[in-house]
C-alpha cells in the first residue's frame, strides 16, 4: 500500500513541499551519499482561510504561500574540498489543507483516519542534503521519504509521531512535540523532535558505508515565529539547533556535533482581520475548470514576455486540466482573487520523448480590469512534480551536449504560470457567456537560479506557451 501511496503522492502533492501559518518545523535531512540533520521548513497557523455558506467542491479549510531562505551548517569535516561551512537554500513554500489531506511546508499527507483530536495518515516529508552546494547536484541526495504518522491535538498543543524509509528501505522515524502561542500580531511555537534513525540508516548517511555509526537517537528543539505586518502580509522565521548522538559525531567525516538551523522569510496568508466569507448571494462564482493546450519553446521568460519566441525544432506539447476555488478575494487590500489551484498536465510522446503526466500544486491571484471587455491578469506559484523529464528540460539541463551540463535533473520544480484572459461573453455580448474567459499563459517550471537544493541545485527548466478556455461555475 505504502509503495502506491508513493507515488500518488507524488504526482498530487509532491511535496514540496512546503505549510501552516508561521515557518517551520522538524524533517530529517539526508542523502543518498552523506547526511545531516535538521529541521524542514513548515507554515504554521490555527486561522482558517475562510468560512463557508455553500462549500465548494474541493473546499480548502487553510492556506498559504511564502517564500524564504533557510540556513543550515554543514556538520561534515569538508574543509579539505570546500570552504563552506553553511548550506543556503531559496525555498518556495506552500500551505493546504482539507478534508482528505494536508501539505505543510515540506511534509503532507492523506488521511486514512481522522476525528477532531486524532489523525492517521499517510505520510511523507523531505530529506535535505546539507553538503557543500557544488556537490549537490552531483550527489542527487534530496528527496522526499514516506511512512505512516500519527497526530494528536489538545488545544494549543500538538504532537506526532512517524516511521519513514528512504527508497532503499533504510528506516527511521521520530516523535515531536509543539505549543502554539499567540499574543496580538506575534505568534510562536517552541517545539522539540526526537528522531531515532536504523544502523541502515546512519551507516549509510552519515559513515558514507565506510564506517559503522549503528542506530541512535538525535534531538532537535527550536522556536518558529511568525508577525503580522498588514493585510495578507506576515514574517515568519524559525530557529533550531539539533545534537548528534555520540556514535555519529565519533565518526571521522563528522566534525560537529550540534547542527544549527534558521529559516527567514515573507507569507502571504488569509488575512486575520478580514476573512473571505462565501455567501449565497455573492454574485461572483468562486471555483473554476481550465482546459489548456501548449507548445514547447526553447525561450526563456525574458524573451518570451519581450515577443522574441524560438520554436521547439521537435514540436512538443501538452495539454492541461486546472480546477481552482477561491481563497480570498483580496491581496494586500487590493482587488484579487486568489485561488487554490491543483492541476494535471499530459506531455505526449513524440520522436524524442514518451508520454510524461506532470502534477501541479499552485496559488493562483487575478487581477481584473475593463478595457473594453473585461480582461484578467494571472499569475501562479507552486509545485510541479513530472513523471520523467521532458525532452525540453533535458536538452538544456543534462548530457554531453546540454546548455547547463548538469550531471542531474530534477523531478521537482518551481512552477509558475503567466496568464492573460479575456471575458468572452462580454466579447459576443452573451450572459450565457459571461463566465467563460479565453487566454494566454505561460506554463513555467524551473530550479530557481541554483538556488535550492529542494530543486536539485539546478538552473533553468523549461516553458510551455498555452491558450486556454476557463470556466467558472
Amino acid at each position: 500500500m505504502l509503495l502506491g501511496c508513493r507515488h500518488i503522492i507524488r504526482l498530487t502533492c509532491c511535496l514540496s513541499f512546503y505549510s501552516s501559518l508561521g515557518v517551520a518545523a522538524n524533517s530529517s535531512i539526508t542523502d543518498d551519499t552523506a547526511q545531516s540533520l535538521g529541521t524542514s521548513v513548515e507554515l504554521v497557523s490555527d486561522i482558517d482561510g475562510f468560512n463557508t455558506a455553500e462549500s465548494p467542491a474541493f473546499s480548502v479549510k487553510k492556506w498559504g504561500v511564502a517564500i524564504g531562505m533557510r540556513r543550515a551548517d554543514i556538520p561534515f569535516a569538508v574543509s579539505d574540498i570546500s570552504e563552506d561551512t553553511a548550506v543556503y537554500d531559496i525555498l518556495p513554500l506552500i500551505r493546504f489543507e482539507n478534508d482528505y489531506g494536508f501539505i505543510k511546508g515540506l511534509e503532507g499527507g492523506v488521511h486514512l483516519w481522522k476525528n477532531p483530536d486524532h489523525q492517521v495518515n499517510v505520510y511523507s516529508r523531505f530529506r535535505f542534503n546539507d553538503i557543500p552546494k557544488e556537490f549537490q547536484n552531483e550527489v542527487k541526495g534530496q528527496s522526499f521519504d514516506f511512512g505512516l504518522q500519527y497526530r494528536y491535538f489538545d488545544g494549543q498543543w500538538e504532537a506526532d509521531i512517524a516511521v519513514l524509509s528512504d527508497n532503499y528501505k533504510r528506516v527511521y522515524g521520530y516523535t515531536r512535540a509543539q505549543y502554539a502561542w499567540r499574543y496580538e500580531s506575534w505568534s510562536l511555537t517552541p517545539f522539540t523532535e526526537l528522531k531515532w534513525k536504523s544502523a541502515d540508516f546512519n551507516d549509510h548517511y552519515y559513515g558514507f558505508d565506510q564506517e559503522q555509526a549503528g542506530g541512535g537517537v538525535s534531538i532537535t528543539g527550536g522556536v518558529k515565529g511568525a508577525y503580522h505586518v498588514a493585510s495578507n502580509l506576515h514574517l515568519i522565521g524559525q530557529f533550531g539547533v539539533t545534537r548528534l548522538e555520540n556514535d555519529v559525531y565519533d565518526l571521522d567525516v563528522v566534525e560537529k556535533n550540534y547542527q544549527l538551523e534558521s529559516f527567514l522569510g515573507i507569507a502571504f496568508y488569509p488575512d486575520p482581520n478580514k476573512p473571505f466569507i462565501r455567501s449565497s448571494a455573492k454574485q461572483k462564482n468562486d471555483e473554476y475548470l481550465r482546459l489548456a493546450h501548449g507548445w514547447a519553446t526553447s525561450s526563456n521568460i525574458g524573451d518570451i514576455l519581450k515577443f522574441q519566441t524560438e520554436r521547439d525544432p521537435e514540436n512538443n506539447q501538452m495539454s492541461s486540466i486546472f480546477y481552482g476555488t477561491q481563497v480570498a478575494d483580496s491581496l494586500l487590500s487590493l482587488p484579487i482573487d486568489i485561488y487554490f489551484t491543483p492541476g494535471l498536465v499530459w506531455h505526449y510522446s513524440s520522436d524524442v520523448q514518451k508520454d510524461i503526466a506532470e502534477a501541479v500544486l499552485a496559488i493562483k491571484a487575478f487581477y481584473t480590469f475593463e478595457f473594453g471587455p473585461r480582461w484578467r491578469l494571472g499569475i501562479a506559484e507552486g509545485l510541479s512534480y513530472v513523471s520523467n523529464i521532458t525532452y525540453i528540460e533535458g536538452f538544456e539541463l543534462t548530457g554531453e551536449d546540454s546548455k547547463r551540463g548538469y550531471e542531474n535533473s530534477s523531478k521537482l520544480l518551481n512552477y509558475l504560470d503567466f496568464s492573460v484572459d479575456v471575458n468572452v461573453g462580454d466579447i459576443f455580448g452573451s450572459k450565457a457567456l459571461a463566465q467563460t474567459w479565453f487566454g494566454y499563459s505561460i506554463h513555467h517550471r524551473s530550479g530557481i537560479f541554483e538556488s535550492s537544493s529542494v530543486f536539485g541545485r539546478i538552473k533553468g527548466g523549461s516553458n510551455y506557451q498555452t491558450v486556454y478556455l476557463q470556466w467558472h461555475f
